[in-house]
């Protein structure tokens, strides 16, 4: 259960939120349970404890954050600690209808990596090293999309300061529902731009007669701020004509408008309809500056222009007796809502679904934030949006309930030099690697159930018992906060919608929970208020969650140097996790390509499986110190400390002193902690 309930608003009234910015009696955007988003808010943020895991560098007193956990419990900490953004950029699930997944490589044997290395120089081996898990489902039905995103963006807003902006990145799936969320939650005032910007270019094939709508070539990204007074200035980017244009060019001084006043003869040429550009004593002082020039000798007007520091404006007859006045050269131009010249996406092999481009960020955070300010990304992703804020001078808070996010954005921010703390909200919850790789293994954890053909989508299988028959059983979504709590209306919805569609012979139902608001309303509620015939029978999700994380196993030594130091030497590392997803990947080659290729196999001890060893020689116990540190890329090269090398590794660490506990990951991201005797 949470500590509190952290109330959304500064006021409050016996630990409830005073909603003094829910502007609207009725939502405007109506679909089934919405009005269930507000008795949320009502109640608040769920607040947990948010345990410091690791300290990267020297934070300082307000240290920058890496968060692993849902949006809105990220803001209930960070409204909690009276921490406020200035910016947000997030780029939540596009309710696309898919999933995605992480490329997992296994690295290169220390012992014969050089060997390996020379032999593949010739071969493609990357579907021999490299097999696919998922990293986050973007699976939703629209209504609970809309629900999820409500109640996260009032949680944003509740921790947003004063003049701050917030930039949310949608497709053409959802955005346009969400843009009236938006305009409910931060209201209509405060919407500055929908930013139209281009997706990665691909090479369509010239079919035009067989497709039946034309390619997506662009996202949208709504820009709200939280007040309407917030002003930024204009933002720029280089100008591709410069190049071509650094001398400027002359255009004619001539206006269609038609006002007598801005009529004057000029270097004998007097109007009768129509008006010149400027008023009569600046084309004068234009002239002046063109006589000079051409007195000057000089080579050009712009050397002219920055030789002197005259005012940038010169007036000519032409040769063909029109007057013109010249057009600076202007090395940027503003930026309006159409970005074609960035991309949305990273190009290349990331091996991060959907990574956003560092352009595309360093555009936004230059535009609505200054150095110093902090910049919050809760659905962080790969840390695109923290790396760039990093380097702009700006704190920055990331956010994801992913594991793997984490780690990305850990080792990213540290290559890059960035001090900053790892917490980790403890909501009870234990995850294997994220929540979408969690759900696809609680069937195998749960005790006797199986898919059950006939059962309506609520049900996640059924369970046979000898006295009940066929029991269904229902696992909250732990893609969705909102199902995570049971609670009266939950209970409620769950017997009048999805109970009566079960068949007629059931008899009992379980349904799993993982925490209960009230537990003796629901009881009550259930002896009262249960109009079925069929039993339901309440069990705690948490111990089978806990069984969906278990550790790898690790064999070392540990020597002293004679030069001084000690080295950690990795004998053997086994993992069953791996071992298992890697069984699954070589069935489905086999199934799918017989004869292509031989399995993927790894050798008895193992160390293929390594991704970063790390040793904290300052502490035995809470937040963890990298005193010493490699990482072995896909490519089986080393980060050592931070700095990227040419070498491949050989099994083992170097440390200057004697470590206190020791850190092994592995390809998939899983974590294993050893402390050292």
């Amino acid at each position: 259960m949470p500590i509190r309930y952290q109330p959304y608003f500064p006021d409050s009234i016996e630990g409830q939120a005073l909603l003094d910015n829910f502007r609207r009696a009725q939502r405007v955007l109506k679909y089934r349970d919405n009005g269930q988003t507000t008795t949320r808010i009502l109640r608040g943020m769920p607040l947990f404890e948010a345990e410091l895991s690791e300290k990267v560098g020297e934070p300082g007193d307000a240290p920058s954050l890496l968060l692993r956990g849902e949006c809105l419990t990220a803001c209930a900490f960070l409204k909690s600690e009276g921490t406020e953004i200035d910016l947000v950029y997030i780029d939540p699930p596009f309710a696309s209808g898919a999933d995605y997944a992480k490329k997992i490589w296994l690295r290169r044997h220390p012992a014969a990596a050089q060997a390996m290395a020379k032999a593949e120089e010739n071969l493609d081996l990357a579907e021999l090293r490299a097999w696919e898990e998922k990293m986050y489902g973007d699976i939703w039905n629209k209504e609970d999309y809309l629900s999820w995103m409500h109640e996260n963006l009032m949680a944003i807003k509740a921790v947003m300061s004063d003049a701050a902006s917030i930039f949310v990145h949608l497709d053409y799936h959802i955005g346009h529902y969400v843009k009236v969320l938006l305009d409910e939650v931060f209201g209509e005032d405060n919407f500055r731009n929908e930013i139209i910007v281009k997706r990665i270019t691909k090479n369509l094939q010239r079919q035009f007669d067989k497709i039946n709508a034309l390619p997506q070539g662009h996202d949208s990204i709504f820009w709200y701020t939280k007040n309407d007074a917030t002003n930024f200035g204009a933002v720029l980017a280089e100008n591709p004509n410069f190049a071509k244009k650094q001398d400027g060019y002359w255009k004619d001084f001539w206006n269609n408008a038609d006002r007598p006043t801005m009529r004057y003869d000029i270097l004998g040429v007097l109007p009768a309809t129509g008006q010149w550009k400027w008023s009569k004593a600046r084309a004068e002082r234009a002239l002046q500056n063109f006589a000079a020039f051409e007195q000057s000798g000089a080579a050009s007007l712009r050397v002219f222009w920055e030789n002197t520091g005259r005012e940038l404006e010169f007036l000519r007859k032409s040769p063909s007796g029109k007057i013109e006045h010249w057009i600076e050269p202007m090395e940027t131009k503003i930026v309006d809502t159409l970005w074609t010249d960035i991309s949305a996406y990273a190009s290349g092999e990331k091996g991060y679904a959907t990574e956003k481009s560092e352009a595309l960020l360093e555009r936004i955070i230059q535009a609505a934030s200054h150095a110093g300010d902090t910049v919050a990304d809760f659905f962080g992703g790969s840390g695109v949006a923290a790396a760039v804020a990093a380097r702009l001078e700006r704190r920055f808070v990331h956010a994801d309930v992913g594991i793997n996010s984490i780690q990305t954005a850990r080792d990213r921010l540290k290559n890059a030099g960035a001090a900053f703390e790892v917490r980790d909200i403890r909501d009870g919850i234990s995850l294997l690697r994220n929540p979408q790789q969690t759900m696809d293994k609680l069937p195998a954890l749960i005790p006797g159930l199986h898919c059950e053909p006939g059962l309506p989508d609520a049900w996640a299988g059924a369970i046979h018992s000898p006295k009940d028959g066929m029991m269904p059983v229902f696992v909250p979504n732990l893609l969705d906060h909102r199902s995570k709590l049971l609670d009266v209306p939950m209970l409620s919805r769950l017997i009048a919608e999805a109970m009566p569609a079960l068949p007629d012979e059931v008899r009992r139902v379980v349904i799993y929970y993982i925490d209960i608001e009230d537990v003796h309303a629901v009881r009550d509620f259930l002896e009262t208020q249960n109009a079925t015939q069929t039993a339901i029978e309440l069990r705690d999700l948490k111990p089978v969650l806990e069984q969906s994380v278990l550790p790898d196993v690790v064999e070392f030594d540990l020597e002293p140097l004679p030069t001084g130091g000690f080295q950690l030497n990795i004998r053997k590392f086994l993992s069953d996790r791996l071992k298992t997803s890697l069984d699954n990947y070589n069935l489905r080659r086999q199934q799918h390509h017989p004869h292509k290729n031989a399995p993927v196999e790894i050798s008895p001890d193992g160390l293929e499986l390594i991704e970063l060893v790390a040793a904290d020689c300052t502490h035995d116990a809470g937040a963890w110190r990298a005193d010493a540190e490699i990482k072995i890329d896909k490519n089986s090269l080393v980060t050592r400390n931070g700095l990227k090398t040419k070498d491949f590794w050989d099994g083992s660490l170097r440390t200057a002193r004697r470590p206190l506990r020791l850190k092994v990951r592995n390809i998939a991201g899983d974590e294993t902690v050893l402390k050292l005797d």
